[in-house]
């Protein structure tokens, strides 16, 4: 099914996945920049000549602990789920969106390397219908409804090393609805 065409959608460049999860999770440009993830890494480990937090080639590959100080930011809490438990509809319907963080097979350029490395995608809704913002896709795609989306994150779930994040506001619930809409 084809994307709304009003929605805000990065695309991958370099190992920036996790920049591109969080301005397409909360739907404006440049909210993060690369230049703010990377003075996060330092405020979390200062006084370190590497920071574990990120590349050591300066390319990206954020951790979790960066993508949580930056969604923290945004008044808002980043849940890690359980999957050990099966999830339902009523775990998500109220979150700003979810975040997926999947193996991804290792590349560079057309070089294939025999390691898998971790990739960050944002999954929001719009009007009724939950859509898959991964930066490596053209455009995003639908995933369909709530009982689709539970469907999709079921299969997610089951994979080895994938994890699922729940990014929820921690602003007075009436606030935080009435700047969703």
């Amino acid at each position: 099914m084809k994307a709304k065409s009003n929605i805000y959608h990065e695309k991958q460049s370099k190992q920036l996945c996790a920049l591109h999860t969080l301005n397409n999770l909360f739907q404006k440009p440049d909210t993060f920049t690369k230049t703010l993830l990377d003075d996060l890494c330092v405020q979390l480990t200062p006084n370190s000549w590497i920071n574990p937090h990120r590349s050591m080639f300066g390319l990206g590959n954020y951790d979790v602990n960066v993508v949580m100080a930056a969604i923290q930011l945004m008044d808002c809490e980043m849940v890690w789920w359980d999957k050990r438990r099966r999830i339902s509809p009523h775990d998500f319907n109220s979150a700003v969106g979810l975040i997926l963080n999947l193996p991804s097979p290792s590349r560079v350029g057309g070089l294939l390397f025999p390691f898998r490395t971790k990739h960050w995608l944002a999954i929001r809704q719009f009007d009724s219908v939950y859509y898959n913002l991964d930066s490596k896709l053209s455009s995003p795609e639908s995933i369909g409804d709530t009982q689709q989306l539970t469907e999709h994150l079921t299969r997610h779930l089951n994979e080895d090393d994938c994890e699922l994040f729940i990014i929820n506001s921690t602003k007075p619930c009436t606030l935080a609805v009435a700047e969703l809409m």
